[in-house]
């Protein structure tokens, strides 16, 4: 008898009207979700129409579904050009780059953070490492400039200078930029990494660090047999959203902070630049989305493959 209630109550469950039930019992937490939802639906879902772009040569008279459909056309041109290569191995080695430097950097900073104990001192830091997170890549790209400005820069002025050194013309040498654009992202990026890393290691249970004092743990045996360990998922998460946007530079970085010097191209012109001087200069719209595109399947690809091998080594750590 008690199991026929059981069974009875079961198929009720999942009956239609049961489901509309429950959605009508959170119905106030369904109103308070909309406004995101619908954000999300007009900021992320609605633009994808724009993927046909990347198959059309666009006639703005004829509309999107009136163009001529071209193919792969538009992603022939973009693989065309004699800096298709340099571009794409820029992008590819420059993220890369700042994928592990940062990483490595901002885990650091974290376990530096979370060492200072006095709350004033703690916030203080907090707020300052992440500061440069919120400032404007224009406004970065001016203070790059206000360094390396080659007349009144500081460093031109008051480091080689006074040293006997002659001025360096930095918007006219690319070998000097490989650095000084992985300086800047760091200095911009990390302090966002570390918040949110020394967040999760504020997460961890006190308890794990007093039973290691007890067994007579260094402080060295605690950061890599506890900290490191337990904050591993959110560092591999974090990682993974990285390499989906591996294929994407940073467009302000690249083109603000380099004040769009074509004289150091052959260091700093990666796939978004490329696309936009070819945007300005034909106003061909299909290139730019073929580009999109193909960032978009490239990033999703690589999060896919590189989640798969996680998964392989430890399920619990995969994103998904």
């Amino acid at each position: 008898m008690a199991s026929e209630k059981a069974l009875t109550a079961q198929s009720g469950s999942s009956r239609p009207g049961s489901k509309w039930k429950s959605i009508w019992k959170y119905r106030a937490l369904v109103v308070l979700a909309l406004p995101g939802v619908l954000l999300m639906l007009i900021n992320n879902y609605l633009p994808m129409f724009g993927i046909f772009l990347a198959f059309k040569d666009l006639n703005y008279t004829a509309g999107i579904w009136g163009s001529k459909w071209i193919g792969l056309d538009n992603f022939k041109f973009l693989f065309a050009s004699n800096d298709a290569w340099l571009i794409i191995r820029n992008t590819l080695l420059y993220n890369l780059s700042f994928l592990i430097i940062n990483t490595i950097l901002a885990v650091m900073l974290a376990l530096l953070l979370n060492e200072v104990k006095n709350k004033f001192a703690s916030k203080f830091f907090q707020s300052t490492v992440i500061l440069p997170n919120f400032i404007s890549m224009v406004i970065a790209g001016y203070i790059v400039y206000g360094f390396l400005n080659p007349e009144l820069g500081f460093i031109n002025k008051f480091i080689l200078e006074p040293f006997g050194i002659d001025p360096r013309n930095w918007y006219a040498e690319a070998e000097h930029w490989p650095y000084i654009l992985t300086l800047v992202n760091t200095w911009k990026g990390v302090g966002y990494s570390a918040v949110v890393y020394l967040a999760a290691i504020v997460g961890i249970d006190s308890e794990y660090y007093e039973a290691a004092v007890i067994d007579g743990a260094t402080p060295w045996k605690q950061m890599t047999k506890i900290t490191i360990p337990l904050i591993a998922p959110i560092i591999i998460i974090m990682t993974l959203l990285a390499i989906g946007r591996i294929f994407n530079a940073d467009f302000g970085l690249f083109y603000q902070a380099t004040m769009a010097s074509g004289m150091i191209k052959e260091t700093t012109d990666v796939i978004d630049t490329y696309v936009y001087r070819a945007l300005m200069v034909t106003g061909d719209t299909g290139l730019a989305s073929s580009a999109g595109l193909l960032q978009s399947v490239v990033g999703f690809t690589l999060v896919i493959t590189v989640n798969l091998a996680v998964r392989k080594f430890s399920k619990e750590n995969a994103l998904f």
